[in-house]
């Protein structure tokens, strides 16, 4: 180890550490911030393209039909559904990145949220049941969720869009933490 690196144990980091601790004042506990896991960008990529199908079909049907059956200032219609897409693509990204997870000693914490921040904490002995699914439209987008199941139904949450290995890794670990962590009760 080099002499003055960070991980330090001898005397002359310890020295350096107290003389910082006493240029700082009184010892304030340093808590362990835990580390987040942002969802991978298939999630947004897989709401976008499902916005644009859906809102391009309105687009469509606002602004096609009354042009041809009415008269074609009824056209005008579309702008409508375009605005709402370009909307719900800016809306569509600031959910993404709001999401996050951290795995801690003993509990699991979900952050999701942009307007109303939630945060879950579920501690890993009152998990019950861990569940990965993947629906038709996830699976083509190489995408799974991670349920989790408390016996409370207030603390059940999910990890939405994660990439089908993190996943199954996600779940085996959870499973076992909360195995672990109820055999202790």
């Amino acid at each position: 180890m080099e002499t003055g690196s960070p991980d330090d144990t001898g005397t002359a980091g310890a020295a350096r550490a107290a003389g910082a601790a006493d240029r700082a004042g009184p010892a304030v506990p340093v808590r362990d911030e835990p580390v987040w896991t942002g969802l991978p960008p298939g999630l947004l990529h897989m709401r976008r393209l499902l916005l644009v199908v859906w809102l391009g079909l309105l687009t469509l049907a606002a602004g096609v039909l009354p042009a041809l059956f009415l008269d074609p200032a009824w056209a005008a219609l579309a702008l409508l559904p375009l605005a709402l897409m370009a909307w719900g693509w800016v809306m569509l990204g600031r959910n993404w990145r709001s999401w996050r997870y951290a795995e801690r000693a003993d509990d699991l914490l979900i952050s999701r949220g942009v307007l109303w921040r939630e945060e879950t904490v579920v501690p890993y002995g009152r998990m019950q049941l861990v569940e990965v699914t993947s629906g038709p439209v996830e699976r083509h987008f190489g995408l799974a969720s991670v349920q989790l199941h408390t016996a409370a139904a207030a603390t059940d949450a999910t990890i939405p869009g994660l990439d089908p290995a993190e996943a199954e890794r996600l779940r085996d670990r959870l499973t076992e933490l909360g195995e672990a962590r109820s055999a202790g009760l």
